[in-house]
């Protein structure tokens, strides 16, 4: 079988397995918030409220069912579309709220994730290229470090010394209260600003979101620096890298122009499997400053028990997991050919 041939299959067996992926994602969501204590019906009318007010609640929100025919319809309701009906924001459609938290958990998650790239992949290059030195054990315990420390612990260290003492920066929100946000195009406040020409805003946006997307940042950039380092260290004693030392290329050139290149290749596939820790993340890290982001509606949502806005949150932050996971698999297999099918 030809490359591109196996490259087809290899593509079309990988969107066909991504349903199957999704289904998985969304029964586990499903059961595991069944089996939580609590109910919603307390959530929503108070633990004070009349049983028979309760029990009207449940029987409107479909709660009395048996759990495989709640099962069957909200499996109805995702091949529909429709994700269903917040209950605790005065009737909002999931799809609404996904619509207006979304934009500012994609600006924090790209933006975290140009930091985690650049961060990982130098500290990574620079240690592997001076093995046994100082820069290398460096680092080594940067990678150990960064990959360890809690992410909502170093956020609120972060905050505390930023925003609380030097007040060098906010202490939460993207952007201030008491100026006009800019105007919505992308719902990306530094893209939008940029596009509507307005610099002030740019800044006071950028301004607001460095600390956040520089603490997620940097914590996931260990991730990067770990795979760097160690695939640099391998390729920098390569047969070919010799031969390039051999025939007198510098060692500059021989690392950027030869081994970082390949070094790279993992990383690509590593950039699927941050995704999801990157969603996670960013849990943790629009709690602690405050950012009204999506991952923060779901952790309301978690605790007010607000069963479709989890659901619907969980599958469409599962639906992204899932694409990128896709994209990165077929990006992979076209960059390295030594890939099989």
């Amino acid at each position: 079988m030809s490359r591109s041939k196996a490259l087809q299959y290899y593509i079309v067996s990988r969107l066909l397995f991504a349903p199957l992926q999704l289904l998985t994602i969304i029964t586990i969501v499903f059961l595991l918030l069944r089996a939580t204590p609590g109910d919603p019906a307390d959530a929503i009318l108070g633990g004070r409220a009349p049983e028979s007010a309760k029990e009207e609640l449940r029987k409107q929100l479909g709660l009395d069912l048996p759990i495989w025919l709640q099962y069957l319809n909200y499996l109805g309701n995702i091949l529909r579309f429709d994700l269903g009906t917040s209950l605790t924001s005065r009737g909002q459609n999931v799809w609404e709220i996904i619509s207006q938290h979304f934009p500012a958990t994609a600006e924090l998650a790209v933006s975290s994730m140009l930091i985690a790239l650049i961060v990982g992949i130098f500290v990574g290059t620079i240690s592997a290229s001076r093995p046994g030195t100082s820069f290398d054990v460096g680092g080594r315990l940067f990678g150990i470090i960064t990959y360890a420390l809690p992410m909502f612990w170093v956020g609120m260290l972060l905050q505390l010394i930023f925003s609380v003492q030097l007040r060098w920066f906010p202490n939460s929100n993207r952007f201030p209260p008491n100026l006009p946000a800019p105007e919505t195009i992308t719902g990306l406040y530094t893209l939008d600003s940029l596009l509507g020409g307005n610099l002030s805003q740019f800044f006071t946006a950028l301004h607001h979101l460095a600390l956040p997307s520089l603490t997620l940042g940097i914590l996931l950039s260990g991730i990067f620096e770990r795979i760097v380092r160690v695939n640099l260290k391998q390729t920098l004693k390569a047969d070919y890298v010799e031969a390039a030392r051999a025939r007198g290329i510098s060692e500059n050139k021989i690392l950027i122009s030869h081994a970082l290149k390949n070094a790279l290749i993992p990383v690509i596939t590593v950039l699927g499997l941050t995704f999801a820790s990157l969603l996670g993340g960013a849990i943790l890290t629009e709690v602690t400053f405050s950012w009204p982001g999506l991952a923060n509606r779901l952790y309301q949502a978690i605790s007010d028990r607000d069963y479709p806005t989890v659901q619907g949150v969980l599958v469409f932050f599962g639906a992204i997991v899932v694409t990128a996971s896709i994209l990165i698999d077929i990006l992979n297999a076209y960059v390295d050919p030594r890939i099989r099918y």
